[in-house]
């Protein structure tokens, strides 16, 4: 069978019979995100930054594990989970991109965490190369740098250890679907200017 296909051949040429086949066309891809991400996780065990004692995937895993171990929310652990998924495709700003990959569908905490975890990291390592550890220190009045300080420190830079028992990808995989089903940037689940932190333990 022929898929259909819109007339032009430059956008402004469309016509609204394009753009609503396009609509149409569009909610079944979108309705496969889920599948796409638990695909790229699956590739970072094969495909992973070499010389780490572990894979991506499993560095993945691990942060995802100790987040549900801690209580965390569902945010949270998505969150924890795919911070590095952006890795693959843009390794010098890998956690913007998966902030974006979460954006629409997590609260602005989890978001805002998961894009600035990089420079966050920074206090681990960056005197090793000459650089400014304290980088950080320019997000001190925002209201989600606890949040972010406490998720390096609980769920990233201790998630390195090939002797810790973490879950397995299909643990995750129904909250992945759960959390990728929500309506994008849905003011109930975005929850602006909220802090949460995450749970004591």
């Amino acid at each position: 069978m022929v898929s259909k296909k819109v007339k032009f051949t430059e956008m402004k040429d469309g016509d609204k019979e394009d753009y609503l086949l396009l609509k149409e066309l569009e909610k079944s891809y979108i309705s496969m995100t889920s599948d796409r991400i638990i695909e790229e996780l699956k590739r970072q065990g094969t495909i992973s930054l070499e010389g780490y004692q572990i894979t991506r995937l499993e560095h993945g895993l691990q942060s995802g594990t100790r987040a549900f171990r801690d209580g965390a929310d569902i945010d949270w652990i998505i969150g924890a989970l795919l911070h590095d998924i952006g890795d693959g495709l843009a390794p010098q700003n890998h956690d913007r991109m998966s902030a974006e990959v979460i954006r629409p569908f997590v609260r602005e905490e989890v978001s805002w965490v998961v894009e600035h975890h990089g420079i966050f990291q920074m206090i681990y390592y960056a005197h090793h190369y000459g650089w400014d550890k304290n980088a950080r220190d320019k997000f001190k009045d925002n209201i989600y740098y606890k949040s972010c300080s406490d998720f390096c420190e609980r769920w990233d830079q201790s998630c390195f250890d090939p002797n810790y028992k973490y879950e397995p990808i299909e643990f995750f995989e129904p909250m992945i679907r759960t959390v990728f089903k929500r309506k994008a940037y849905d003011p109930a689940n975005i929850k602006s200017n909220q802090v949460f932190g995450l749970p004591r333990i």
